[in-house]
């Protein structure tokens, strides 16, 4: 005889942010968002690498536009956030548009999250930091996070074309990155009904989608797609808490240096073989949206075969390393299906060290 279903319980709380997704909208739809939040006086913020794209939203958004700060590093150290705040005043803004990937999310997210000031976000990768509230920054080598509504965006542009020069490499760990997110809501202590669906779909959308950007990388169609995926799959990070797979890469990147979204991408299948005896029902979900019986070795297959590392040694973890990681990890309070310990993180990140099978 089946057992009948618990009867649901559970709070989801819509976010407060206005989403255009089009061809085009960076430089057609980011003027708008910044008109209907009343916003006169805009800093543009960006990494070196997007200068030009951010350079072009800067430009359309004409006398609106505060200036152009291109100082946005991986894992936010807190000087260069303390140097974007010196601008974001001395321009006299009264908001933000972040244009380009994690790095140029996360220090709009650090200049909200001291100012209060609003928040619009042009993300050209699938991190899906655009639909969170939650602030990351680095200081003394190692990474604090939180969540605060007030850096949550209040306006996202979603403009396949920005993506059309993400290398394919880059494409796809941001890509699996995002996976990683949907992933780890499926077995979070607050997930929903309509975030299990979304990181169904999320998954569905992003798994189908990399391997046709990684084939044919001028396809909008299929750039299209996966940053589709990653809106989804970045939903599902700012609804739920997230648990020893993001502990992990927050731990190896603020603590070690290890690239972000790289790092995302060599774990993900450890960390879900780790939870995977606690979380029956989240990889049952992954199975049947991925159409395997085996998660974790799928995940790394698939990063392996369109390129992407699948060790930390390719990254420069080493293994004297591992002690010092295991005992950051351990030693943090955060939800997870199973239970953390020091001697279990070791034997994750050794497996993942030497890119063994999971």
């Amino acid at each position: 005889m089946s057992t009948p279903d618990a009867p649901l319980d559970f709070a989801y709380e819509t976010p407060p942010a206005r989403v255009v997704f089009r061809p085009g909208a960076a430089v057609s739809a980011t003027p708008d968002a910044a008109a209907r939040l009343g916003l006169r006086r805009l800093l543009v913020v960006c990494g070196s690498r997007g200068e030009a794209t951010a350079r072009a939203v800067a430009d359309a958004l004409g006398d609106s536009c505060a200036g152009l700060h291109a100082g946005a590093r991986m894992h936010v150290p807190v000087e260069v956030a303390d140097r974007a705040v010196e601008v974001v005043r001395a321009a006299g803004a009264d908001g933000c548009v972040a244009v380009g990937g994690g790095s140029a999310i996360g220090l709009g997210k650090a200049i909200a999250l001291r100012t209060g000031l609003p928040l619009i976000a042009v993300p050209s990768t699938y991190s899906g930091s655009e639909m969170t509230p939650v602030w990351g920054l680095t200081e003394h080598g190692a990474k604090r996070t939180g969540r605060d509504p007030v850096v949550q965006p209040r306006g996202v542009v979603y403009d396949p074309e920005l993506t059309l020069s993400l290398p394919v490499p880059l494409s796809v760990t941001s890509g699996i990155n995002a996976l990683a997110h949907a992933a780890e809501a499926l077995y979070a202590p607050d997930v929903s009904p309509l975030v299990a669906l979304m990181a169904e779909e999320g998954v569905r959308a992003m798994a189908g989608a990399l391997p046709a950007v990684a084939a044919a990388p001028d396809d909008l169609g299929a750039r299209g797609r996966a940053l589709y995926g990653a809106w989804l799959c970045g939903s599902c990070l700012g609804a739920t808490t997230m648990g020893l797979h993001h502990k992990l890469c927050h731990v190896l990147g603020g603590t070690f240096g290890l690239p972000h979204a790289q790092t995302h991408t060599v774990v993900l299948p450890y960390a879900l073989a780790y939870n995977a005896p606690a979380a029956p029902r989240a990889i049952a979900a992954l199975e049947r949206t991925l159409a395997t019986d085996d998660v974790p070795r799928f995940l790394r297959d698939l990063a392996g075969r369109l390129g992407a590392p699948r060790s930390l040694a390719e990254l420069g973890l080493t293994e004297a390393d591992l002690a010092l990681a295991a005992t950051q990890v351990a030693g943090q309070a955060y939800p997870n299906p199973r239970e953390v310990t020091e001697d279990g993180v070791f034997g994750l990140l050794k497996a993942a060290l030497q890119g063994a099978a999971p």
